[in-house]
């Protein structure tokens, strides 16, 4: 799977998903600081999933309707990034082939994998 870390994810979830034969970008890697735009817009270049700690790439998303590969929003808190790691690249196992063109939820009890409705999806059913 091709993934695009923001830099707000953790240095050993990257390792481990590398470790497991992903392809993954690290923004902390290549251009720390960028705008969450244009992590989005290189995610897409890259037709990578992103995979984030900032819930505001929900906003870009979901109100914004932008278009992705996909997102995964890492939601564990309180959690040691080694097991951190071990949570997502479980998730990535169990449930990676739902994940392209979904946003996905990931926290401590629940995977939750929301598929996108677009605007012309919409506009078909009504």
């Amino acid at each position: 799977m091709k993934l695009l870390a923001d830099e707000s994810v953790d240095r050993p979830i990257v390792e481990r998903l590398r470790q497991r034969g992903h392809q993954v970008w690290y923004v902390a890697e290549m251009e720390p600081g960028i705008s969450d735009d244009v992590v989005l817009d290189l995610a897409n270049r890259e037709g990578a999933i992103l995979l984030t700690a900032d819930k505001d790439f929900g906003e870009l998303v979901l109100r914004q309707e932008r278009m992705t590969e996909g997102v995964i929003l890492i939601r564990l808190a309180g959690i040691s990034p080694v097991r951190k790691a071990k949570i997502v690249v479980s998730a990535l196992v169990t449930h990676g082939d739902e994940m392209e063109k979904a946003f996905t939820v990931i926290t401590p009890g629940a995977v939750r994998i929301r598929h996108r409705v677009t605007r012309s999806e919409k506009d078909d059913t009504a």
